[in-house]
């Protein structure tokens, strides 16, 4: 089999739940001052599920949007990867069943864990896919947090949402578009500051466990700003400089929606203004890894992406992991 010279996004889908939960409904469950939610955050709402909505639920039909987009038949995709920190069960892994409910009959499927940073980690091995085995790939980034908060807990309780966004990557000569310029990283010392205590090997769960130790747990939130901040500023120079593409010609930049003011700061640290920034953390909040390609699907709805287009990409989570992308439409 040949290869081929790059990947390109062909299709955007997107789903956040029905359900809207403002930010007055939070602040008097914890009794904070009205507006402070949104002083600190950017956040006036989040989306969260219903009962019985699973993750595989949103994750399929965000995945279907981007197949309908994409024009792409089913049995097409020979690879599909879910990035997700809440998968419907530890075992087994949620992506073979989304391909499934997709009717992927001809496509691998795999999770990949990795925080809020995943779907950059996904986009890149679905590339490397693409230009080996000259396949489409089904990315579908997709969480459902509102079951993993702590709703006693500030720290996490005001910030984190639901939702699912999906592209598919397909073959292309046009070495212009797609991975123009990638990277990753990661810094173990910092591996406690955004948790889960209990789930793993390390700590099965049990009965009688306190919530702090089920529930996620955020620790230090200066630390947390200033690491993301720094961690998404080093990737996104890093992927520019491999990209060997200035920051002015950066068409649009779609940073992880953790919070507007971390944002902010990266965008001024690299030299883009703020009108170059797509941000959907007002109405959506932040809901980890699916708020990347969820900000993608909203933004080529709004304003659909034009070819020759360059789009920069980065992202920091627990872990803690970072990554930054330069895309080329």
């Amino acid at each position: 089999m040949s290869l081929v010279k790059a990947s390109r996004i062909a299709g955007f889908g997107h789903y956040a739940p029905e359900r809207r939960v403002g930010n007055a409904e939070i602040e008097d469950q914890l009794g904070l001052e009205p507006g402070w939610i949104e002083r600190r955050t950017g956040i006036r709402a989040r989306r969260w599920v219903v009962e019985g909505e699973l993750l595989t639920d949103l994750a399929a039909r965000a995945g279907c949007v981007a197949l309908y987009d994409a024009n792409v038949h089913p049995g097409d995709i020979g690879l599909t990867i879910l990035a997700t920190s809440t998968p419907d069960h530890l075992l087994p892994p949620s992506a073979p069943l989304l391909a499934h409910h997709l009717g992927l009959a001809n496509s691998g499927a795999i999770d990949l864990a990795g925080a809020c940073s995943g779907f950059i980690y996904a986009l890149t091995l679905a590339d490397g896919f693409v230009r080996t085995q000259g396949k489409p790939v089904l990315v579908v980034a997709a969480n459902i947090l509102s079951r993993r908060i702590n709703p006693a807990e500030r720290a996490s309780g005001v910030i984190f949402a639901d939702a699912a966004g999906a592209v598919v990557l397909v073959p292309t000569d046009n070495a212009e578009q797609g991975l123009l310029g990638v990277d990753l990283a990661s810094d173990g010392s910092r591996y406690g500051l955004i948790s889960i205590p209990a789930g793993g090997s390390k700590q099965p769960f049990a009965a009688g466990m306190a919530a702090e130790e089920c529930l996620m747990t955020m620790r230090d939130g200066r630390e947390i700003f200033a690491q993301a901040v720094q961690i998404m500023t080093i990737c996104a120079r890093r992927a520019l400089a491999s990209a060997e593409l200035p920051p002015a010609e950066v068409s649009r930049f779609v940073p992880h929606q953790a919070n507007a003011r971390i944002f902010d700061v990266v965008g001024e640290n690299i030299g883009i203004e703020p009108e170059r920034i797509v941000r959907t953390i007002a109405e959506y909040g932040n809901s980890s890894a699916a708020t990347i390609p969820l900000s993608l699907s909203l933004a080529h709805r709004a304003r659909p992406f034009a070819s020759g287009e360059k789009l920069l990409l980065t992202a920091a989570g627990a872990g803690l992991t970072g990554g930054a992308v330069v895309w080329g439409i």
